[in-house]
């Protein structure tokens, strides 16, 4: 019998006909499906990627709640910005740099980490100056035009003097490397950077909202479902699935397709091979007995 799997991108049909185990894990593997905020952060991530060198960069504050894909938003910059050999100059290149802010607003720690990032030897007898002008120097070198520093809401770990230190930190970097600077973090790490006017001046914000029930939404719902190996089509773009997935998230995208994955999950243990409203509302009950 002939599968109709007409309701699948192409790639996912062939992978539709795999066995169970392997549906099962291309379903936990996480994926990038485009909405209407991403992109518009996607295109000033790739604005500011071009920018020219001035005096005050353009620098970008990406904020919104925890699990609403701002990851994927940098981890998609790095794979359209990869790593490049420059044979004239003989050295890899790094356009994109990721490093997370330590877990309280320290700079010896925040240095370190950059520095384990590009791979680069340090020794804990450093002094955070010889480790500040080993950070400073190699991503001048590798030539990285965008830095993204994720979970500064930390900033807000530490004492009011140390708060002051990492403010003072990040207008120090700004100067200092003249490349765009993007600040990632939940709404703390709006208020922090609002606690420092020159700060909050150099980072436009820009917020990742919850989802509600819009258009955008459903199409977002609609184009992660045809990602997912079922052998049947599922009501994804339905009012019932909408209003049930927003309501068992509360409007968090990595808990609306946790949700969507565990159901697919069940759909290909158990035969079914679609998802309903009511699937998802079994597998947020499930989660909730877990969690008691």
């Amino acid at each position: 019998m002939t599968l109709d799997l007409s309701h699948l991108t192409a790639a996912t049909r062939e992978l539709a006909c795999n066995d169970a185990k392997t549906r099962i894990l291309s379903v936990q593997t996480a994926r990038w499906v485009t909405y209407p905020r991403a992109g518009i952060a996607v295109e000033e991530l790739e604005r500011r990627f071009h920018y020219p060198t001035c005096a005050r960069m353009p620098c970008l504050l990406l904020y919104g709640d925890s699990r609403m894909g701002k990851s994927m938003i940098l981890e998609k910059m790095e794979r359209q910005h990869p790593s490049n050999y420059d044979e004239r100059k003989g050295i890899t290149k790094r356009p994109v740099v990721i490093v997370q802010m330590p877990s309280s607003p320290d700079e010896r720690r925040f240095y370190t980490r950059i520095l384990e990032v590009l791979g680069a030897p340090y020794s804990v007898r450093d002094q955070i100056g010889a480790l500040e002008g080993r950070a400073i120097h190699l991503l001048k070198q590798l030539g990285t035009q965008l830095l993204f520093i994720d979970e500064v809401h930390h900033l807000l770990a530490g004492s009011h003097c140390e708060q002051r230190r990492a403010l003072n930190l990040l207008k120090f970097l700004t100067n200092e490397l003249k490349i765009v600077i993007v600040a990632v973090g939940t709404s703390d790490a709006f208020h922090a950077l609002q606690t420092d006017v020159q700060v909050a001046s150099r980072f436009e914000p820009l917020l990742i909202p919850r989802w509600t029930e819009t258009d955008a939404f459903r199409a977002f719902v609609v184009a992660y479902g045809k990602l997912l190996p079922l052998r049947k089509s599922s009501p994804f773009g339905d009012p019932e699935m909408i209003r049930a997935l927003i309501k068992q998230s509360d409007g968090i995208t990595g808990r609306v397709t946790w949700l969507l994955g565990r159901a697919a999950e069940i759909a290909i243990h158990d035969g079914s091979e679609f998802i309903d409203s009511a699937t998802v509302v079994r597998v947020s009950e499930r989660l909730r007995l877990m969690a008691s």
